[in-house]
């Protein structure tokens, strides 16, 4: 089995960022300085996603993703430690809390898939269309990013602050998409789950949503009964389906709320 590409930044207790469906470890380009300060900040990029390739034997299932994870952070030497994920990245968090309790001491989710009322059973079309967009024009994009229409375009249904968005995130998350062959089979590989596992409410959890996210609404995607019973849930107002992007320094507080109540 292919291992996954990972890098640390800073030292301390490790703390491990996943990134979601289409995306990469660069999405978390705008908080990993300031955490890396008090943390060993670990990036991984998920098969098929970012730096990692995908193997014709990678189960792309969120289970079988944070096992994944697990055997990567063994290659690292990382036996406990906090983990912090985004939108698919956060399902896989959470299974990593249910299925790892004596390795996790804290788990933030942003924007996490899986609390779905009903599973999903067919791609969604928002996600088809970014895939199939970037796809097609991100070796044009440092030339389209330009342009306000361009960025529009691309980014106004993510974030509600698409035009204050940083060139480098934009860029990033661009490539990430359209380079990513991990990204069907991880959606297909999803269709009719959701996340209903415990976890230890020994584990600290907080559950992080935007109030403009589009990708996984209020309405069908954001089920609280879901989530453990014992997770902080917080809404940030002005953010979409990255709030890390949106706001980057209140989701760093969130992050280091979460670690502090962790038990020791």
């Amino acid at each position: 089995m292919t291992a996954l590409w990972s890098r640390s930044y800073g030292s301390g207790e490790p703390l491990v960022l996943i990134h979601g469906m289409g995306s990469a470890s660069s999405a978390w380009s705008l908080i990993v300085p300031e955490l890396a300060k008090k943390y060993r900040v670990v990036l991984v990029d998920l098969p098929g996603h970012g730096s990692s390739p995908l193997h014709s034997k990678n189960e792309m299932d969120p289970h079988s993703l944070a096992e994944t994870v697990i055997r990567e952070l063994d290659n690292q030497d990382v036996e406990k430690f906090h983990v912090v994920g985004n939108s698919l990245g956060g399902w896989v968090a959470l299974d990593l809390a249910a299925e790892h309790q004596d390795r996790l001491l804290s788990v933030t989710a942003v924007a996490p898939a899986g609390l779905w009322l009903a599973p999903v059973n067919r791609r969604l079309p928002i996600g088809d269309f970014a895939r199939t967009l970037a796809g097609a024009t991100y070796p044009l994009a440092p030339y389209f990013m330009q342009y306000k229409w361009a960025r529009k375009v691309g980014f106004a249904k993510v974030s509600p602050k698409w035009k204050e968005l940083p060139t480098h995130v934009i860029l990033d998350a661009v490539k990430a998409m359209g380079t990513s062959s991990g990204y069907y089979p991880a959606w297909d590989s999803l269709l009719s789950l959701r996340f209903d596992k415990a976890i230890s409410e020994k584990i600290p959890v907080t559950v992080i949503f935007g109030d403009s996210d589009n990708t996984l609404p209020a309405k069908t995607s954001q089920e609280r009964s879901l989530a453990p019973t014992h997770a902080r849930w917080v809404r940030f107002s002005e953010s979409g389906h990255a709030p890390m992007w949106d706001h980057p320094e209140e989701v760093i507080a969130e992050i280091l709320e979460t670690t502090s109540r962790a038990s020791r």
